[in-house]
């Protein structure tokens, strides 16, 4: 039997956030293949989960440790609320493969216990150029000054993953980010996992345009800012902005459109049920980063779709008839309007299901397997 420690940044449950979901969906693919996972995650606002239970043999929770005297360090932020010494004396207990859920856990690689253990590394974005790029979005001065220290923290500490066997990447582009930048590693391009295990798009027509996501953080409330004033506010079809935590600013932008709704903290059900039922998502960011696992959350339950070049930048997802890459706000209201008077048919299903095929969970599961049996 395959075993394998995984290290979490946060509790991966409820699976209700980009990085958490990568988490949760590739332990139960992996659980699916009988590999033996033993899950270690931080704790720090979510609670421990009997649902983490049922797919890994065994879960441990370390509290983070959080507070001002921690941002006094050469080491992120991110970083140092991590450390325990509790969780490398649990590594020590055998040798199987450690795999390292985003640069945040990645302070194990330079304990000195655990040196000659077989590290992976599983990337989700650039993380000092997600944190810079953040800082940019970000309107709070301290939070802004924050993400920028991060950020040149993040960068300096980047250098740990030379320590790493392996590299499982997100996205295309950052798969050559890291082969250039780290020859000695082997990179291999491995797509978030997600909770869909089919398309289920829906044939017909929606009636409204739909823009979701997690609203409390800046890159997506700055997104559905820019939305709202240069598209939704200059067509005549009704739009939905719903997701968690929306920002004061957010809501009172809304209350100036007639035409625009904001559906505040909808629960899974109703998440869904708006995803479905949209005619139109329109997917916009400024961060060409990651892989954005909402833009697989339309493309497997999704209708007509419309987005800027930054949404599928590394992804290899291309334009299609159901699938419009724009910049311009004048090409998102055209487009919008011209899926608006068409009804998503057979063929369109068609083409979306194959879309869809190179981000399935089992064929991802099975890359991740060929990579444990190596390191065993």
């Amino acid at each position: 039997m395959l075993k394998l420690h995984i290290v979490a940044f946060d509790v991966p449950w409820p699976a209700d956030y980009g990085g958490v979901i990568d988490v949760y969906y590739k332990l139960k693919a992996l659980n699916a293949k009988g590999v033996s996972v033993t899950l270690h995650c931080y704790s720090y606002g979510r609670k421990e989960a009997n649902e983490l239970s049922l797919i890994c043999d065994q879960v441990y929770y370390y509290k983070r440790e959080t507070g001002i005297l921690k941002q006094f360090s050469n080491l992120p932020y991110n970083v140092t609320t991590r450390q325990s010494k509790e969780l490398v004396q649990r590594l020590k207990a055998d040798n199987a493969p450690i795999l390292l859920e985003v640069l945040h856990t990645c302070w194990l690689m330079n304990e000195p216990e655990l040196q000659g253990r077989n590290f992976i590394y599983r990337h989700s974005n650039i993380e000092h150029d997600y944190f810079r790029q953040l800082a940019h979005a970000e309107r709070n001065l301290i939070k802004k000054i924050y993400l920028l220290l991060e950020a040149v923290r993040l960068r300096k500490f980047e250098q740990v993953i030379t320590k790493a066997k392996v590299i499982l990447s997100v996205n295309q582009e950052d798969t050559k980010y890291f082969q250039h930048n780290f020859p000695l590693q082997e990179t291999i391009y491995l797509p978030s996992f997600h909770p869909s295990e089919s398309c289920t798009s829906l044939l017909g027509q929606g009636k409204y345009i739909l823009f979701h996501g997690n609203l409390s953080i800046s890159e997506n409330y700055q997104a559905a800012l820019w939305l709202i004033r240069e598209v939704f506010s200059k067509t005549s079809y009704p739009a939905i902005i719903a997701g968690k935590n929306p920002p004061p600013l957010l809501s009172e932008e809304i209350t100036k459109h007639n035409s625009i709704q904001l559906i505040n903290n909808p629960n899974d059900a109703e998440m869904n049920s708006l995803i479905n039922n949209a005619h139109v998502h329109c997917l916009y960011t400024g961060q060409a980063t990651g892989l954005k696992l909402k833009l697989l959350n339309v493309m497997y339950k999704g209708r007509f779709i419309v987005l800027n070049s930054h949404m599928t930048q590394g992804t290899g997802i291309q334009e299609n008839d159901s699938l419009f890459i724009v910049n311009r706000p004048e090409d998102f209201i055209s487009k919008i309007e011209t899926c608006m008077n068409r009804s998503f048919d057979t063929t369109e299903l068609q083409n979306r299901i194959a879309m869809c095929q190179p981000f399935n969970n089992e064929s991802q599961a099975n890359i991740l397997m060929e990579c444990i049996q190596k390191l065993q």
